[in-house]
């Protein structure tokens, strides 16, 4: 089965899928909802069998499911997938958020066959992305994730959508473009937009410059976002539907994270070592910036929006700290080991519980007449506890608590970090505490203190909802207790890629 296109019926099903949906002549909101359900749901099955067959011992075969076909062979263009353990996790995130917010889009009465199709590109665009290891074809699916998002927010988002929009269309082109400068710049030194073949080049030519690194890490530095590129994200999460933050915050931003390790990482590793220090400079103020930031919201989805620019900071800071070239010394291997391990692991951690943080909040609008300030709420633990208890397990999560998966991920990065560049590490933890103080005001001003009499027909999570948000949490659970299931997936592609960054 390692030979069967699992990877391209993953890709493509939803892609066909999308079309159907749009074809479809039935209007009728809740048939469309259930067959874009089910749609992206199936996808799930070739997802978990790649990871029970998946070889976690081999570092020279840690890229499995391979599918290599020539394109453009006169430019150097092949249709070239597959999946390491960082790979493998990413799919698997989509594969959850996805069937996730299709499941959050009850509300969606108005063009829900476009909506759910574009949902479905959506999907496409993110399993294609992390998956394609040519470049010509990888930048086509990083694209075509944006374009639907665009349509999503700018038609189902909230009064200010349109604007949001085109600030977050303007922020991600701008990104996208001058990555495209970057690549056909180092296209015509390397003659090659093969992501292996180019990493091995790294380390025998010097084919990349600092001005060509400059423009590919700008495109992912939007994606992330890095501090300052972030100005887009505060007003694209709050005016967006809240099933398309789920996507934009559980596994959109990770796009970026994955760009840096996927590809910045191996193919420009002399010029990461050569900009580390301003680099950590911007990741720490990443950090501790956007959970001042945070602290000073009223508007909750404005509050967990600057919590995801803070924990994909951490992501930042492992990946940068990494860059640092060393000796072969087992022990500088382990602490990088420890670091980029944490920065997978959090990826998916954060994503799942950010998702999930959002539906709550979705659940709270629904409930409330699309009222989401802090300041508005109060009590709702003594009608609604059960709401209280699973949205402050997926806040705990968040924060980091031990036997939650938020932990393992935080962690791991400290660890690593510590050791490579203490001083960063020391100054990124005042970040860990004011993330605790704004989580824990979430759940303080929301569901703590005296009822406030306007809510007490609020209205506990229905049966529906609880199964939207279980799996998620039950995953909290599992990785917070044994992170094992799903480090020695990835243990591979960490060993191979500090190989690479040892000198």
């Amino acid at each position: 089965m390692n030979d069967a296109p699992l990877i391209s019926i993953l890709t493509f099903f939803p892609l066909v899928g999308a079309i159907v949906i749009a074809a479809l002549r039935s209007n009728d909101a809740a048939r469309v909802r259930a067959l874009a359900f089910a749609i992206s749901a199936v996808t799930l099955l070739p997802v978990v069998f790649m990871a029970v067959n998946f070889e976690t011992r081999s570092v020279e075969n840690s890229l499995q499911f391979v599918e290599r076909h020539d394109w453009i062979p006169t430019l150097g263009v092949q249709y070239f997938v597959g999946v390491d353990g960082l790979g493998l996790l990413m799919i698997l995130l989509s594969g959850i958020v996805a069937p996730m917010a299709i499941l959050c889009s009850a509300g969606v009465e108005r063009q829900p066959r476009l909506y759910f199709s574009l949902i479905l590109f959506l999907q496409a665009g993110l399993y294609g992305a992390f998956t394609a290891l040519n470049f010509f074809h990888w930048f086509l699916f990083w694209e075509l994730v944006l374009i639907p998002s665009y349509f999503l927010i700018r038609n189902w988002g909230g009064p200010r959508c349109r604007a949001a929009a085109l600030q977050f269309f303007v922020f991600t082109m701008v990104g996208s473009v001058a990555m495209l400068v970057g690549f056909m710049a180092l296209y015509s030194g390397a003659g090659s937009f093969d992501f292996i073949e180019l990493a091995e080049d790294a380390r025998n030519s010097q084919a990349a410059t600092m001005a060509i690194f400059v423009c590919v890490l700008l495109g992912f530095a939007v994606k992330v976002p890095l501090m300052p590129f972030h100005s887009w994200l505060p007003a694209t999460y709050s005016e967006a539907p809240t099933p398309v933050t789920m996507l934009l915050t559980g596994v959109m931003s990770k796009m970026g994270v994955y760009g840096f390790v996927r590809i910045l990482l191996p193919i420009f590793p002399a010029q990461m070592e050569a900009a580390m220090t301003p680099l950590l400079w911007l990741a720490l103020a990443t950090i501790v910036l956007s959970a001042f930031a945070a602290l000073a919201q009223t508007d909750l989805k404005r509050m967990l929006a600057y919590s995801s620019v803070n924990h994909l900071g951490y992501c930042m800071l492992a990946v940068i700290a990494v860059s640092q070239f060393t000796s072969v010394d087992p022990a500088w291997a382990a602490e990088k080991s420890a670091a980029l391990s944490g920065v997978i692991i959090q990826m998916f951690n954060h994503g799942v519980s950010a998702a999930a943080i959002f539906a709550f909040i979705g659940f709270i609008e629904k409930r409330s007449g699309g009222l989401r300030g802090i300041d508005d709420f109060g009590g709702l633990r003594r009608i609604a506890p059960v709401f209280c208890g699973l949205m402050g397990i997926s806040l705990f999560a968040s924060l980091g608590l031990p036997g939650l998966n938020g932990f393992v991920g935080e962690f791991l990065i400290f660890k690593g970090v510590f050791a490579l560049k203490p001083w960063a590490a020391a100054l990124a933890t005042p970040g860990l505490l004011v993330t605790a103080v704004f989580l824990l005001k979430i759940l303080q001003r929301v569901f703590s203190g005296p009822l406030n009499e306007k809510w007490a027909g609020f209205a506990e999570l229905t049966p529906r909802e609880q199964m939207i948000v279980a799996p998620a949490v039950a995953l909290m659970f599992v990785l917070g207790v044994f992170p094992q299931l799903f480090l020695q997936l990835t243990q591979s592609t960490v060993v191979r890629i500090v190989n690479q960054l040892a000198n």
